[in-house]
């Protein structure tokens, strides 16, 4: 009798296991269908071309419809989003390119699949006037906030090198919402940070420069998309499905701003002329631009972009935010403009 309840204990310990296994495999992929039951998608709190694309659904087609649900992930910056790749809880992050090179010289199973924008007047130096300064020599001995890692961080190092103050102001590493804080409390002197905050920074604060001016130096800075080795190999067709509905956003917005402007605004919950003062200070790429020499390039000929990369890999190892450079060789292979190339060909 009692090996007889045991064997039955067995089996259903057995059979609980199997179902767990079973429900492990379906949560990642339907047996039915082959396809993922949700994508995970890592954004950031600003009026591009993905804003554009899930305001106007057309995300839909390529995922709701065929089952598949699309979650999208709020992040400050790339810092948290590498984060979440490195535990493979998201399959697509959008973030400044400078976290693209920590994320390639850390190893992330990820890879470079588009540009979001290249940014312009939506970053700035700004300085709170109650602190006296009107030029760069007298941020001298001042305290300077700015997300660490960021595109905004890499500019403002790059400013303090060109102007020769590297070693003369106090860095301080905060996230958007803790400069806010920080400038109205008086305990920073001057920040560089994006759209929305930096409007917020502006009301009582001068811009000394922008991303734009550093562009023209040859400084280029962009917000880009990582997507996951795992979601790119297993799913090649949904990752091309992905950036066909940026492009659409992109599209939509080149096609009638004002109306872009609208929806983003009410997405990101800011006025309209927040939301279209952000878009127009920023370049957002056609695939065509995406494709050419200037960007990305091909998969047979790479593009200046992977110059920036080179660039900014340098930079970043010169301040120690990375403890290895990435050679060209690591870096053509991180950028892969090939599902822009099919996703094109798609669309045509």
């Amino acid at each position: 009798m009692k090996k007889r309840n045991k064997s039955k204990w067995l089996l259903l310990v057995a059979l609980s296991l199997l179902v767990i296994v079973l429900q492990g495999c379906t949560k990642e992929t339907s047996s039915k269908t082959g396809q993922p039951k949700e994508v995970n998608i890592g954004i950031l709190r600003v009026p591009n071309d993905e804003t554009v694309a899930r305001a106007k659904q057309f995300y839909d087609p390529y995922f709701k419809e065929k089952g598949i649900k699309t979650n999208f992930v709020v992040f400050d910056s790339g810092v948290d989003a590498n984060k979440a790749f490195s535990s493979g809880s998201i399959d697509f992050a959008t973030m400044g390119h400078t976290n693209g090179v920590v994320a390639l010289a850390n190893q992330l199973p990820v890879k470079l699949i588009w540009i979001n924008e290249v940014i312009g007047t939506n970053e700035q130096l700004v300085v709170r006037n109650a602190s006296g300064v009107k030029q760069m020599d007298q941020l001298a001995g001042k305290k300077i906030a700015t997300p660490f890692s960021s595109t905004s961080h890499f500019s403002l190092l790059n400013t303090l090198e060109k102007y020769h103050l590297t070693d003369k102001v106090t860095l301080l590493d905060m996230n958007t919402l803790d400069i806010v804080a920080a400038w109205k409390r008086g305990d920073i002197d001057a920040a560089y940070t994006w759209q929305p905050t930096l409007d917020q920074l502006l009301e009582d604060g001068t811009s000394l420069l922008s991303s734009a001016d550093l562009a023209k130096d040859g400084y280029v800075t962009a917000n880009i998309t990582l997507g996951r080795d795992g979601f790119l190999e297993k799913y090649p067709d949904l990752t091309r499905d992905f950036l066909r509905a940026n492009l659409e956003g992109g599209n939509f917005y080149r096609k009638d701003a004002e109306t872009a402007a609208d929806l983003a605004a009410k997405e990101l919950d800011i006025t309209k002329a927040e939301a279209l003062k952000q878009m127009e200070g920023t370049l957002w790429l056609t695939g065509e631009e995406l494709l050419s020499d200037k960007y990305l390039g091909t998969s047979e000929e790479p593009g200046d972009f992977a110059k920036v990369f080179s660039q900014t890999a340098t930079f970043l190892h010169k301040q120690q935010t990375i403890q290895q450079e990435p050679t060209m060789e690591q870096i053509n292979q991180f950028i892969q403009p090939l599902y822009i190339e099919q996703a094109m060909k798609e669309m045509k």
